[in-house]
């Protein structure tokens, strides 16, 4: 039968797996529509997501059946974008280089951050704040540990004291964001940065 797996083999027929690919497309624009929606002023709202990505509510519905499940996953990604961010930069710039590109990305992230967790209540963002506290400490001491071994990150530099810091980025607004975002995190690498004797 068509849409079932083939009895020996377990193969999936094509329409099934052109299902999951739409499906699949589907979940990346209500995501990418979310991200950029949830930034406007005002409660995000499913049907407008729904209309940014020129789907019906119904299948937004299957994919995030609350909006609070929509915002999670929203914060989710960023944060697995960040965290995989580091190793990808370690292998292409030097370990200093690599932590000042990835606090760049972290500007950003932190929008997100503040964006989604004004939107959702206190319970569901403390229990985001909770599971990315240690990939992203992960992806920090990653990072640390790199540039430690290089000599060009102060020995005593901690990933908990790089989170606490970065953390009051998404306090800020877009305007104080952009104004000081990049001079705060400059600042911060010429701190972790190894002093020569």
């Amino acid at each position: 039968m068509s849409g079932y797996p083939d009895k020996p083999s377990g193969h999936v027929s094509g329409s099934v797996k052109g299902r999951r690919a739409d499906a699949q497309r589907n979940r990346e624009r209500i995501l990418h529509a979310a991200r950029e929606l949830v930034h406007e002023p005002g409660e995000l709202k499913l049907n407008a997501v729904a209309k940014a990505c020129g789907i019906g509510q119904g299948t937004l519905y299957r994919h995030f059946p609350t909006r609070e499940d929509l915002l999670a996953e929203v914060y989710r990604r960023e944060m697995d974008e960040l965290v995989a961010e580091a190793p990808r930069l370690l292998e292409i710039h030097p370990p200093l280089e690599a932590l000042a590109a990835w606090f760049d990305r972290v500007a950003a992230y932190a929008r997100v951050k503040r964006d989604v967790f004004a939107a959702v209540e206190a319970g569901t963002w403390r229990d985001l704040a909770a599971h990315s506290l240690g990939p992203i400490g992960e992806a920090v001491e990653l990072l640390l540990a790199a540039g430690r071994e290089a000599g060009s990150v102060r020995a005593d530099a901690e990933a908990r004291d790089v989170i606490v810091l970065i953390s009051w980025l998404s306090r800020l607004d877009d305007a104080e964001l952009d104004a000081r975002g990049s001079r705060l995190l400059s600042i911060l690498v010429d701190g972790l940065r190894a002093r020569r004797p």
